[in-house]
């Protein structure tokens, strides 16, 4: 039963998939946690293979975000306890003026933003923001960082993540390898790709022509990357597509594979729980803001310097040649990412840290 609060997430897709999934994430962990949710996105077809049960679970309601601009939608809700921007979204004017004429005082807003390592975010992480103008001046956002280390807002966990992994044996590894690459020969690495158009695809690719290793392409931008990449080469290597797959699904991808590579920012937090190797390719900016943000993570991660210059040229910051995928460097980078890992695990996560603040939002100010 849902007894909690009710929160209102509001959510734009802007980097393909991973917004909406880091917000449907956090939806179903709060609900599973006994509070209430409407999710607000501008796009949600993504949700027919990300969660195709989104629309008929119970204590989740997912609307169009255009509805929260909608007098006669506005006026039919219940006031929500918390609000929340997510990745830096503004929320619908008309919500704000509907929300400060109908709240007997002001909800517990939350300007929910992106990941990274870099120093600044433990002294950024749940600082308040005062309204200085419109319909909701005098009222005050906290900013909540998610992050890495204990003195931010911490990662995305759900409570039976562990119990998951450990009921994905050896035989369910098995029997997944099975039938998505029935041909792997017994010394091959299972590879998946989840990526952008990385510099070093290429040779990646290369490199796996006359080897026993076997790459797994997710569908969108990665397969037509793969595709354009292939046209170029007389030898492909051993490929196949991936379909969409549900959020459970994509865990189960990395947990079989023996290299993930990564991008964005929810498919990263999902490989660092997945404790395989991985390759991250950050979302590109325009000043390569980037770059720095790659070099904080790495430097958190501890990471050996083959793993870092692996990155780093799958990531266009640096010429050279992809580092060769032997067994000393998947040893180092399968124990460096074990080691982030368990770092991880003795921290609070995100879910728990805004529960906390939800219940007391002063202690932030």
């Amino acid at each position: 039963m849902q007894t909690g609060q009710l929160w209102d997430i509001f959510c734009t897709v802007i980097d393909n998939h991973g917004d909406l999934g880091v917000c449907w994430r956090l939806t179903r962990q709060l609900r599973d946690a006994g509070q209430r949710v409407r999710l607000w996105v501008d796009d949600a077809s993504a949700l027919a293979w990300m969660a195709p049960t989104a629309h008929q679970e119970p204590g989740i309601e997912v609307r169009p975000w255009a509805d929260a601009s909608q007098a006669s939608t506005l006026q039919a809700l219940p006031p929500a306890d918390v609000w929340v921007e997510a990745f830096g979204c503004t929320l619908p004017e008309a919500f704000v003026t509907h929300g400060v004429a109908t709240h007997a005082q002001q909800p517990t807003w939350i300007n929910l933003e992106y990941l990274s390592a870099e120093d600044w975010v433990p002294r950024m992480h749940q600082l308040p923001s005062p309204i200085m103008s419109g319909p909701a001046k005098g009222w005050t956002k906290t900013f909540f960082y998610p992050g890495f280390t204990p003195d931010t807002g911490g990662l995305l966990r759900e409570t039976d993540l562990l119990e998951r992994q450990q009921n994905f044996d050896l035989l369910k590894r098995s029997a997944w390898r099975q039938q998505h690459a029935p041909n792997l020969a017994p010394n091959g690495l299972l590879i998946s790709l989840f990526c952008y158009e990385p510099a070093a695809l290429p040779q990646l690719l290369a490199q796996g022509v006359g080897t026993p290793h076997h790459l797994l392409v997710t569908p969108g931008r990665p397969l037509a990357a793969v595709q354009q990449a292939l046209a170029g080469m007389a030898e492909p290597p051993h490929w196949s597509a991936l379909p969409y797959t549900d959020q459970i699904g994509f865990d189960e991808m990395l947990w079989a594979c023996d290299l993930n590579f990564v991008r964005g920012e929810d498919s990263l937090v999902r490989a660092l729980w997945a404790g395989q190797p991985f390759i991250w390719h950050i979302y590109p900016q325009d000043d390569n803001a980037h770059h720095d943000k790659l070099e904080a993570f790495l430097n958190w991660m501890q990471a050996p310097e083959s793993l870092r210059k692996a990155h780093r040229v799958w990531n266009g910051m640096e010429a050279g040649e992809w580092p060769a995928l032997n067994s000393s460097a998947l040893a180092d980078w399968t124990a460096c990412t074990q080691a982030a890992r368990l770092r991880l695990l003795k921290q609070d996560g995100l879910l728990s840290q805004l529960l906390s603040h939800a219940a007391n939002p002063c202690a932030a100010l």
